[in-house]
């Protein structure tokens, strides 16, 4: 599926049909939808970041700092001025994104959320660089404010947490997530690719619960193409 970016916004209904067109080759060259920066627990300056995101071509990403947008920001405050200077005429979508630690199913996992306003009030008890607690802590309610900011919910890695993710994604879906992290790359091999046996599993479940699919290589440390 070929997304149309010529209505340049970044908004939650093309990255709705950017979601529908994810597969096991979309990410990292294409799209990627999990990376961190100096802003929580990554080692690239969100500058940097955008440097090699242009250089590899990708369509499409999302920074996924935790608990914060700092490195969105400085991100976005970036590309602008690299569109308004640069003879170049495509330049990749940056969507809003942060990574929210929450409680499903008595385990903490993480949930992704993309293309919200930042402004949002229900947003901003997870912009403050640090998890929440108590109701804002619990997975339902995560997915309830990332929609009233007007975003898309993702889980994250849903094969990496301690409940099995055949016990997760139903109830994650039970609770209105938006996708799962479906393409993701359990022992980070050189190079990235996704986990055929996991990518396989989390594709069928969400299939079965009518969920969108997503990717990344959830980099933390100086490259795109790779985890650490």
């Amino acid at each position: 599926m070929v997304v149309n970016f010529a209505r340049s916004t970044a908004s939650t209904d093309i990255l709705k049909q950017v979601f529908q067109s994810i597969d096991a080759q979309s990410c990292p060259t294409q799209f990627n939808f999990h990376m961190h920066t100096v802003h929580s627990d990554g080692k690239l300056q969100p500058s940097v970041l955008m440097e090699q995101a242009i250089s590899i071509g990708l369509q499409g990403l999302a920074i996924t700092d935790h608990h914060n947008i700092g490195g969105y920001e400085v991100a976005q405050a970036w590309l602008e001025d690299w569109k308004w200077n640069s003879s170049e005429a495509q330049a990749p979508v940056l969507w809003s994104g942060v990574e929210i630690n929450a409680n499903l199913m008595d385990v903490e996992v993480h949930i992704l959320a993309y293309g919200f306003d930042i402004e949002h009030f229900s947003i901003r008890p997870y912009l403050q660089s640090k998890p929440t607690t108590g109701k804002d802590y619990q997975a339902a309610n995560v997915i309830k404010a990332i929609h009233k900011a007007g975003g898309l919910a993702v889980l994250a890695h849903p094969a990496r947490y301690r409940r099995s993710h055949f016990d997760l994604i139903p109830l994650a879906a039970e609770y209105g997530i938006d996708g799962v992290e479906s393409f993701y790359a359990y022992n980070n091999p050189t190079p990235w690719k996704p986990s055929l046996v996991e990518s396989k599993q989390v594709t069928i479940l969400a299939q079965e619960y009518n969920l969108l699919n997503s990717c990344g290589t959830d980099t933390h440390g100086l490259s795109l193409l790779r985890r650490l």
